[in-house]
């Protein structure tokens, strides 16, 4: 599929969620178009974001970046070894539990993930999935099954997607905005390409 903006930044938001919250099954397929799901299939929480939560987020994704590939190897198979760590690294930075971590994280990710890096702009998920949907259409470079298995995906992920819920969550990541995007981006580095 060829990049686009919007493509690069969900394929971003997908690995960062999947980094963050993989070995508490919080990742799952649908993430990156639209409606993340959290634990054991809950669906994802919108919560108002805090400078001091962000910070947290930011302080922990420094101490998880070491235990990058091992998080991507067992988001398949619990590791509980692995797990007691990421649980104690969010605990260590204030998060009560993973689920707190994963909501936190999850929300971060829906406001970088409709964010244009050139005019910094916001798009809600809506939007981002209806722009993704048309961008899939005018590709050539897939092949028409890819392209109807991307299309299927996209409207589905429509159906649940929703708009930005806590609108002051927008300002506060665009203030870390810097700092997230180069912490991020390092980390889907370690992990590999980035997927397009």
């Amino acid at each position: 599929m060829r990049a686009t903006w919007l493509g690069m930044r969900l394929g971003i938001w997908l690995g960062m969620l999947a980094l963050c919250a993989g070995v508490g099954g919080l990742a799952a397929p649908g993430m990156a178009q639209g409606q993340p799901q959290g634990e054991a299939g809950r669906p994802f929480k919108q919560v108002k974001l805090t400078e001091k939560k962000v910070q947290a987020f930011i302080s922990a994704q420094k101490q998880l970046a070491p235990l990058s590939s091992q998080l991507e190897a067992a988001a398949d198979r619990p590791d509980p070894a692995l797990q007691k760590q990421v649980e104690d690294i969010a605990k260590r930075n204030g998060f009560s539990t993973l689920e707190e971590f994963g909501d936190v994280s999850a929300n971060i990710s829906l406001v970088l993930g409709g964010l244009d890096p050139q005019t910094g702009q916001f798009m809600e998920p809506p939007d981002q999935i209806r722009k993704e949907i048309e961008a899939i259409k005018q590709d050539k470079q897939m092949s028409q099954q890819e392209r109807d298995q991307a299309l299927k995906d996209m409207q589905e992920a429509l159906k649940t997607a929703a708009p930005l819920q806590f609108k002051e969550n927008l300002a506060l990541v665009k203030k870390y905005q810097k700092e997230l995007d180069d912490l991020l981006g390092s980390q889907t580095e370690e992990q590999g390409p980035a997927r397009k």
